[in-house]
């Protein structure tokens, strides 16, 4: 790709980046470090010609959190409340989501074909409704600690 100066890099992560759910922290985790990585890939190799995108995607109904979706048999009640909510057993949403991945491929696709692809595409009303109730919750947080985010300087 640096050789033709022309390229794209698709790095597919979830919302769950931002939401950050219980029980799927090493996925999330996981997810949050390959955009932090590609945010900086899109500062370096954009002058080349090469552009990275991170997709966010909400529930598409794919095999993910169906026979593809791993867990250990080993039931730990300390965690029935919390992350045990995310055992296979307790799914109801696989085969139901609302994202169809045909179209997800296609979106992807057009973002890519844009004269200017996005560094970070979301994929589905529910990616776009719940990234935008937790940036709002997260500004609000912001705005709320301030006083003591601007009190560490040192003082002049």
């Amino acid at each position: 790709m640096r050789d033709h100066r022309s390229g794209a890099i698709v790095n597919l992560s979830t919302i769950g980046v931002q939401i950050m759910p219980v029980g799927s922290g090493y996925y999330a985790a996981s997810k949050a470090a390959l955009e932090g990585m590609s945010g900086s890939l899109y500062g370096e190799l954009k002058p080349l010609g090469i552009s990275v995108t991170v997709v966010e995607p909400g529930g598409f109904r794919t095999d993910f959190a169906g026979r593809s979706l791993a867990q250990s048999s080993t039931v730990i009640d300390d965690y029935a409340d919390t992350a045990g909510k995310r055992r296979k057993e307790h799914d109801t949403v696989h085969g139901t989501q609302a994202g169809d991945p045909a179209k997800a491929a296609r979106a992807i696709i057009a973002a890519l074909e844009s004269d200017e692809p996005p560094a970070f595409l979301l994929l589905g009303n529910d990616a776009l409704n719940t990234y935008r109730r937790l940036a709002e919750a997260r500004l609000d947080s912001i705005k709320e600690w301030e006083h003591l985010t601007t009190s560490t300087d040192i003082d002049a």
